[in-house]
């Protein structure tokens, strides 16, 4: 896949992609580090959203790569782009222009709070 995404041998080495070639994604505002939303990329994805500095997923669902807010207006600028220990997950620190959720939200991770925080916590 990095022959043709232009993607770094160095980067693309280190990725550990599913059985579909893709990688996830966790989005996180920057200054405040509210997660935005999850997503995935291939290696051109990826490689667009290096060049760029706009956030640049591969939609599973329509099977085709995606820049955010290309159509909406809700773009992202890119700020950093980390992967994790794991190689398994990279990390978007972004300034979102408008809503980063397709619903128009803010977050994706505003809807069902499954576990509220607790006056105390277990940990000491």
């Amino acid at each position: 896949m990095s022959e043709e995404s232009g993607l770094a041998p160095e980067i693309a080495a280190r990725l550990k992609r599913n059985e579909d070639g893709l990688v996830a994604v966790v989005v996180q505002q920057r200054g405040t580090g509210e997660v935005l939303m999850m997503a995935w990329m291939d290696d051109a994805a990826l490689q667009h959203t290096l060049t760029t500095r706009r956030g640049t997923y591969y939609s599973r669902s329509r099977g085709q790569r995606w820049v955010k807010g290309e159509t909406s207006g809700h773009t992202q600028y890119v700020h950093e782009v980390r992967l994790d220990c794991d190689g398994d997950t990279v990390l978007l620190v972004v300034d979102q222009r408008d809503g980063a959720c397709h619903t128009g939200d803010h977050t994706c991770f505003d809807a069902d709070l499954l576990l509220g925080p607790e006056e105390e916590h277990a940990f000491g």
